[in-house]
């Protein structure tokens, strides 16, 4: 691979990534496999991290271990996860596990060998700002010292992810009892000795949050509340049919439908990518049957509908206000450490400001992006800006799933490169999502 340029030295790049998340790193390792591509990745961390707050003991993949970076665009990569395996010596042990989801700390594991690995991928590296000229854009960037670089490029990919968000009235008591889930890892240990603790939000990570606080020896004695706004504490959609929606058909048929039912239909496809894991639900529901034999309290209270309104520091710890959607009935809860499984939202990348004036958004301010996931923009902005895990409005659910990450870094190398860098299925799907066309019959 082409190294990385020192400053000013005239190179430029066909492509460069912002941000090496699991997305940007599938782009990233398709693209090592193409000889005349120069492509060069940069990250703000020091090393590669993928919800460090979230590597739970016994946490599994919600997809299974071919929706690695690349194995369902190239399967014969290097950088599969079968190839990672080999490289420790864990071919067998992986094959008598007969598990095909595996471990969040081994993906992590594989992902941090491939970034490590690739040439093209650099750290401590934190994006500044990013301008254009004559149809290429110079990418600056700063690293831990403050010392400046830039890199130049024909085409921009921006992979720099979501950030966690904490609802509004949490906001001004967040510390080591009031924090997000995703950082749950790092501030657990401040929640030794809470008599009580409530998770909100019915998510997978929420799910697992309650879990591992029912299993942990250090909160034998602690009451867990678990409240979500959802309807229920419902599975994750994982029919063979169901999960169709995560395919690039469907991801087309999306696209193509007018904004306003797009709209409207993601909130009401919230269980195929809200819901938790069948079998984390089992895990959930053995342990708190054991706890009850012979009548013995569970020491846990889940109640669904429940939408947080309120929150203030009390005395003795924290009260709760929620309303209960379906009674509109208002309740308070009294605890003493609340962990938030309360999602995550776009991070504003704001080191675009310079070419902010060429980009198009809709009437609600969101960027128009093309099936090839590049931003719409006006003609003056001749270098191509692509996005990865930005377009839930624009794609639908398959935006931020794993299975569909290596078709979409494929399908942006083929834009950048103006050809077929790797062929992708015209089928993938039984499901004819949409009417027939116009004569076609069935």
């Amino acid at each position: 691979m082409t190294s990385a340029p020192s400053p000013g030295d005239g190179h430029v790049h066909d492509l460069v990534g912002v941000g090496l998340g699991p997305f940007n790193l599938a782009l990233a390792a398709l693209a090592d496999a193409v000889p005349d591509l120069s492509a060069h990745f940069l990250e703000a961390r020091t090393s590669f991290s993928w919800h460090p707050g979230l590597l739970l003991e016994g946490a599994r993949l919600q997809v299974p271990f071919l929706a690695d970076l690349v194995s369902l665009v190239d399967p014969t990569s290097r950088w599969s996860f079968l190839s990672y395996l080999r490289a420790h010596d864990r071919l067998f042990p992986f094959y008598f596990s007969e598990n095909f989801h595996v471990p969040r700390r081994e993906y992590d594991d594989y992902c941090r060998w491939v970034a490590h690995s690739l040439d093209s991928c650099t750290f401590d590296a934190r994006v500044s700002a990013v301008r254009h000229d004559s149809g290429v854009l110079t990418v600056d960037h700063l690293d831990a010292h403050g010392r400046r670089s830039s890199v130049r490029t024909r085409a921009l990919v921006l992979g720099i992810g979501t950030e966690p968000v904490l609802p509004g009235p949490l906001r001004a008591l967040e510390g080591d009892r009031v924090f997000h889930a995703a950082h749950y890892l790092d501030r657990a240990p401040a929640l030794a000795g809470a008599g009580d603790v409530t998770v909100i939000g019915s998510g997978q990570s929420g799910a697992e949050v309650f879990l591992d606080l029912l299993r942990s020896a250090a909160h034998r004695d602690t009451a867990v509340h678990w409240l979500t706004r959802s309807p229920a504490f419902a599975p994750m959609e994982y029919s063979k049919l169901g999960l169709e929606h995560f395919t690039p058909d469907y991801t087309r048929y999306f696209h193509a439908l007018p904004q306003p039912v797009k709209d409207r239909t993601v909130p009401e496809q919230w269980q195929l990518y809200k819901g938790i894991s069948a079998d984390t639900i089992s895990e959930i529901h053995d342990v708190l049957y054991e706890r009850g034999i012979a009548g013995a309290p569970t020491g846990a209270s889940l109640r669904a509908h429940c939408e947080l309104r309120a929150a203030r520091r009390a005395a003795d710890g924290y009260e709760l206000t929620f309303v209960h959607r379906e009674q509109d009935r208002e309740f308070t809860v009294r605890t003493d450490a609340v962990v938030a499984a309360s999602g995550y939202a776009q991070r504003d990348p704001d080191f675009l400001a310079p070419v902010a004036e060429f980009l198009h958004t809709d009437d609600r301010g969101r960027p128009v992006i093309g099936a090839d996931l590049r931003l719409s923009a006006d003609p003056a902005l001749e270098a191509p800006i692509h996005v990865q895990n930005a377009e839930l409005h624009t794609h639908g659910v398959g935006a931020p799933d794993l299975g569909l990450g290596a078709w979409r870094a494929a399908t942006i190398l083929n834009s950048v490169a103006g050809r077929t860098v790797h062929r992708l299925p015209e089928r993938t799907a039984f499901t004819s999502f949409g009417a027939p066309a116009p004569g076609a019959g069935r």
